[in-house]
């Protein structure tokens, strides 16, 4: 009798095994559609949203078609990872729709051994797209909560060259400045003077200007010490908070 049942519990154990193993190769395998899925969709937006756009920079393109939109929105946004609209990743911010990413990305005509600044972190998807194509990414997001959320995203993600902190955009990051290249994600109503002294000379800076939805994507290059001005087309970003506000409150 104790035989028996020893052989039974031990069928049982068996059993339960196995169902495990069938539940965590049935999720593998899910997770494996899925991933494959979402590099479907990717392909599909560079082809379909960027290339017939005028997106012509290589580089980016790959960097686009690589970066993992899904892993930086909000969960139950996910199947619209790579639609042609901004999303929302919380705390009332947003992603910026993918032709836009590009398109600003472009604009800074990016070289490997680039430094670049970035103001407003997001979820760190600008980020990651410009750590794929520059030696390193000095990245601003005035939320403490999503700047640690977008940072520890990165890490998980091997973006090892993407270095986020928490603060105040307005003042750049004077410790390792300066920098070839700046991209503003959030619109100031004008041009904040700390980073245009941050940019090199030679250096490309991208930067929505305006308030409520009267703003202009400016292209700025630095030339012999003053910054030559190029409008780009109208967008709609979410507004530069800070010190930035103070001075316009003056």
């Amino acid at each position: 009798m104790g035989t028996a049942v020893r052989i039974d519990i031990r069928m049982r154990q068996v059993s339960g095994l196995l169902i495990l193993a069938v539940l965590a190769t049935t999720g593998c395998q899910k997770h494996t559609e899925s991933s494959s899925q979402f590099a479907t969709e990717r392909q599909k937006m560079v082809q379909e949203q960027l290339r017939p756009r005028g997106i012509k920079d290589e580089r980016v393109l790959a960097a686009m078609a690589k970066v993992p939109r899904e892993e930086f929105v909000a969960e139950n946004v996910r199947d619209k990872s790579y639609s042609d609209s901004a999303l929302p990743i919380g705390q009332n911010q947003t992603i910026s729709q993918p032709f836009i990413v590009a398109l600003m990305t472009e604009q800074l005509r990016l070289q490997p051994t680039d430094r670049v600044l970035e103001i407003g972190t997001g979820s760190g998807y600008q980020a990651a797209v410009l750590a794929e194509l520059v030696k390193d990414v000095y990245s601003i997001e005035i939320l403490e909560p999503m700047a640690k959320d977008a940072s520890s995203r990165l890490a998980r993600l091997g973006y090892s060259n993407a270095h986020v902190k928490a603060g105040d955009g307005y003042q750049g990051w004077p410790e390792v400045a300066p920098f070839d290249a700046i991209i503003v994600t959030c619109a100031p109503d004008k041009v904040p003077q700390p980073l245009t002294q941050q940019l090199k000379e030679n250096g490309r800076m991208i930067v929505p200007v305006g308030t409520g939805l009267d703003q202009q994507l400016y292209l700025l290059e630095k030339k012999s010490g003053q910054l030559a001005q190029t409008a780009i087309l109208p967008v709609r970003f979410v507004p530069m908070v800070g010190e930035v506000t103070k001075k316009s409150d003056k």
